[in-house]
């Protein structure tokens, strides 16, 4: 396999523009880059620049832009993203557009080896932080990256063996979010908005429902690299609990916890604090383990569901009246316990919470099957372009 230098397959790199305010030509931001290599262009800007700059630098079909400027410690700078749009679009000065030659590379091939230097952590060499920016050290990542070269018709048979590889993971996450849409159209068809109650439900506090309404601890442990896990508000998500990714604190630590807050299964976590205020999830481990800063809901059984309560507060409108209630208290949200037993709720019939309980597990069954699936389309997606990267994605292979 032959291996080139990066500058020897693209033009000289094209800076991007910001321009001033105004309306004029659309301007790509970072924002508009996803992890996939894809523009996400539901908000794009729009930024008054001269008919010069535009002509210079607006963007061609099969261009690669690539950030250079931002990212994080969990994200480094160095991301791509293709761009394959009509109309006229530049990119703004965090970016850089790297035009493929094309008689020497194929445009796809191109974003796929740029993708995996990123994905794979070859960037990150590349990196500088200069007031807490972290920059990409452009000139020098396309004067020292070798990337593989094999001949052009077979760089367009690899391009498209990922392009089908990343269908399939595309269509599985897909799939995926459609059943979180029907769940969550489920609820409102059964039980209505919570907050206008539309059906005439019941009208309860939350503190008649459930028989404590408590939290975590609010000290900071510390952390161990094994124990009783730890679980915070940076672990909860809509409907969903990151055990796998928890902290760890001493057993005598939990112990002390555990007195006060025992989260059980079917109980319901609950973010009443920070910038993840709002959202519930239902507890589905049966073994013990503590929490921090997040607040704890025990339903009574008979009276109500834990899995209703759940989507109860992760509906669009109750959210959003809970923090415009935890944002009158001062500059950090947050909202007290006192707030939260005081919150009232809608309690349908309890049969009917039941029979919604049911069909969401039988909704969360297919969409386990389905994120199997997309398991094993990331897996082999990853292993496709592993191999690209490394120049083993052979014409023989392939």
């Amino acid at each position: 396999m032959k291996f080139i230098e990066l500058k020897e397959v693209i033009d000289k790199p094209i800076s991007g523009e910001w321009g001033s305010d105004g309306e004029g030509v659309k301007v790509i931001r970072t924002t508009n880059f996803t992890n996939e290599g894809k523009l996400e262009l539901s908000d794009v800007v729009e930024r008054n620049i001269t008919l010069k700059k535009v002509e210079e630098k607006k963007l061609r079909k099969g261009d690669v832009i690539i950030e250079k400027s931002g990212g994080g410690p969990k994200q480094p700078v160095g991301r791509v993203v293709f761009f394959d749009e009509e109309g006229e679009y530049l990119c703004n000065n965090f970016t850089s557009v790297l035009r493929p030659k094309t008689e020497l590379i194929s445009p796809k091939f191109l974003l796929y080896v740029l993708f995996a230097n990123h994905k794979f952590g070859y960037t990150n060499a590349f990196q500088n932080k200069t007031t807490g920016i972290i920059n990409l050290q452009l000139k020098r990542y396309v004067s020292e990256t070798k990337i593989p070269l094999p001949p052009l018709e077979e760089q367009k048979r690899i391009a498209a063996i990922l392009d089908a590889a990343d269908l399939y993971r595309q269509k599985t996450k897909a799939l995926i979010a459609k059943y979180d849409e029907l769940t969550q159209s489920l609820f409102l068809e059964m039980f209505g908005d919570p907050v206008t109650n539309p059906k005439g439900w019941e009208v309860v506090l939350m503190s008649e429902v459930c028989n404590k309404v408590t939290d975590g601890t609010h000290d900071t442990p510390q952390r161990i690299s094994s124990g009783v896990k730890f679980i915070t508000g940076k672990h909860i998500r809509p409907f969903k609990i990151d055990y796998i990714n928890s902290d760890y604190v001493e057993e005598s630590v939990h112990e002390d916890i555990y007195k006060r807050c025992n989260p059980e299964y079917g109980d319901v976590l609950y973010t009443n604090i920070g910038a993840n205020l709002g959202t519930a999830a239902l507890n589905i481990v049966n073994y013990e383990f503590s929490m921090k800063n997040v607040a704890l809901l025990k339903p009574i059984k008979g009276i109500i569901d834990g899995r209703y309560i759940e989507y109860l507060l992760n509906s669009r409108n109750m959210k959003e009246k809970i923090v415009w209630m935890a944002s009158l208290g001062g500059a950090q949200q947050f909202l007290s316990l006192s707030q939260l037993r005081r919150l009232k709720i809608n309690n349908p019939p309890l049969n009917l919470q039941n029979q919604f309980a049911e069909r969401v597990q039988a909704i969360e069954q297919q969409k386990a099957q389905a994120q199997e699936s997309l398991a094993k389309a990331e897996d082999l997606f990853n292993s496709l372009l592993q191999r690209a990267f490394k120049g083993e994605l052979s014409k023989e292979i392939v």
